[in-house]
């Protein structure tokens, strides 16, 4: 909805507050594996919350989908994937299914209520979002305006439109996954949020298209690199 924020600051409210849920409710759908529904008046907010098995790592995974949202992601459900094992290993995962699908003020909203979420309810203190497509800008965005506790963003075939505020992640790690062959984004367009980022790494995946068929190893052998010094979870410092 047009003038819905997910800048806290900006709207004077956390995002949660700004969602104005009006009812919630949540099952277990395996020992590891929550559905959340929040209920508000501008739609419904459904999120996995993928919840480790024993003492959580002070830290999680926040994950979006594209324009016409979606829970699995790209590269044959990466999210999925990611949920699963990062879990396994002590780090809570949310995937997240949006309101109002490709209304980008929306989106940003539901994906910051869910970074309050994992801190609030998950303890976390270091929190990666991760966006396909659309979320892609999402990710951006919200790592922008809740730059307290989003310590890196991971993009896959991202837009461009939506990232001119991509410098205010402020040399945080980014780090961009696009197919050389997408047939609906051009690989500029990851280029040109890298150049406004003024940082970040920039992964091509040859003959791969939008949805990133073939390369789900290779981005799982990247995320396995990149993700725990920024997730705080190698003994490194917070970036």
């Amino acid at each position: 909805m047009p003038g819905e924020s997910a800048d806290p600051a900006a709207a004077g409210a956390t995002p949660l507050d700004s969602l104005e849920v009006i009812a919630s409710q949540d099952v277990l759908v395996t020992p590891q594996l929550r559905h959340v529904e929040l209920y508000t008046m501008r739609g419904l907010l459904t999120l996995l919350w993928h919840e480790p098995d024993g003492p959580a790592a002070p830290a999680a995974l926040v994950l979006c989908g594209g324009a016409m949202g979606g829970l699995l992601g790209p590269a044959g459900g990466l999210y999925h994937r990611l949920g699963v094992e990062w879990a396994a290993r002590g780090v809570p995962v949310l995937r997240v299914s949006y309101r109002r699908p490709n209304d980008l003020d929306a989106c940003c909203l539901d994906v910051a209520a869910a970074v309050q979420l994992a801190v609030g309810g998950a303890g976390a203190e270091r929190v990666v979002v991760m966006g396909h497509s659309f979320g892609g800008a999402v990710a951006v965005r919200v790592g922008v305006g809740l730059r307290d506790v989003v310590a890196g963003v991971v993009t896959f075939t991202t837009q461009s439109a939506g990232c001119e505020v991509a410098g205010g992640l402020a040399g945080r790690p980014l780090l961009l996954f696009h197919g050389e062959r997408d047939e609906i984004l051009p690989f500029h367009a990851s280029e040109m949020v890298r150049m406004i980022a003024g940082s970040g790494e920039l992964i091509a995946l040859p003959g791969d298209g939008h949805l990133l068929e073939r390369s789900g190893d290779v981005i799982h052998e990247e995320l396995e690199r990149w993700l725990p010094p920024v997730l705080g979870l190698d003994g490194s410092p917070r970036p």
